[in-house]
């Protein structure tokens, strides 16, 4: 009796657990899980040969391609030269490193449609940074991959940053001192410590760059089966009052989405459990 009781106070060190585990459920279904589902919902007065013929028409497959290819691959710049900025911001002193600090953030509070007003003036054929290139970077998916890579660095800064921070000079010190060069001191004791921000800060990323349209429409020129991304094509079709279409494109946004965060997460599931482990 007396473990009994031992284990339920341990499993309630929150006071109030039930009501706040409630009001937690209570709150992401008003505001998660309720207009999520009206996604489906608004597609059930399609048949199944209208809904695929919806979703697997080839500019809408063109678009799923290019939506998620380019927000994988934005995700993965980010991660890498993320890591690299929250590594400098972290680990060295030198003048106007605070400056640099609060512009990572700016992609945040800058609106989106100036962001990508901005990159296709930068970027455009006779633009400051695009005129010295003999290709073009504006109206093609590399201008879309830099649009996505540029507001999805703050999430990978941000996850990182913290970890560092926490994470003890004296560690470095010590692998240095038993002999361990600097690749393998970042590669066994560093990079290990940072696998779960990474993981974090690249699905992050990754679902903010997929759901982006303000800052891409612009410097991505919107010619169909080439540079169309797919919430162009629902508020296409949302302007021209073909709500079921909308949603039944949106739907697969929406599965997609959804597995393929619930793959990085058991990625990232595992691999705590296999360091935890060591």
């Amino acid at each position: 009796m007396e473990l009994t009781l031992r284990k339920r106070k341990r499993n309630t060190i929150i006071p109030g657990f039930s009501l706040t585990l409630g009001y937690t459920m209570l709150y992401l279904s008003i505001i998660v899980i309720l207009p999520l589902s009206m996604v489906f919902f608004n597609t059930i007065s399609m048949s199944w040969s209208e809904y695929y013929e919806t979703i697997s028409h080839p500019r809408a497959v063109a678009s799923y391609k290019l939506s998620f290819g380019s927000a994988f691959i934005a995700g993965l710049i980010n991660v890498a030269f993320g890591t690299i900025i929250a590594w400098v911001l972290t680990r060295y002193e030198f003048p106007g490193r605070k400056i640099i600090d609060g512009l990572v953030d700016l992609p945040f509070a800058l609106p989106t449609a100036v962001a990508g007003i901005a990159l296709t003036t930068l970027y455009a054929p006779n633009g400051w940074i695009g005129q010295f290139f003999d290709f073009k970077i504006s109206y093609t998916p590399l201008g879309i991959i830099i649009a996505l890579t540029f507001i999805g660095l703050p999430f990978v800064v941000r996850t990182v940053q913290p970890v560092l921070q926490n994470l003890s000079k004296e560690v470095e010190e010590a692998s240095a001192s038993l002999g361990a060069n600097r690749y393998q001191t970042f590669v066994k004791v560093i990079l290990p410590e940072l696998y779960p921000a990474i993981i974090t800060g690249f699905s992050l990323a990754f679902a903010r760059a997929l759901g982006e349209y303000g800052s891409v429409v612009f410097i991505a020129g919107n010619m169909p089966m080439k540079t169309e991304i797919t919430p162009l094509i629902i508020m296409t079709k949302l302007e021209q009052y073909d709500y079921v279409g909308s949603t039944a494109i949106a739907s697969v946004m929406l599965i997609g989405s959804f597995v393929i965060l619930l793959i990085i997460n058991i990625i990232q599931w595992q691999t705590n459990r296999k360091f935890n482990q060591q």
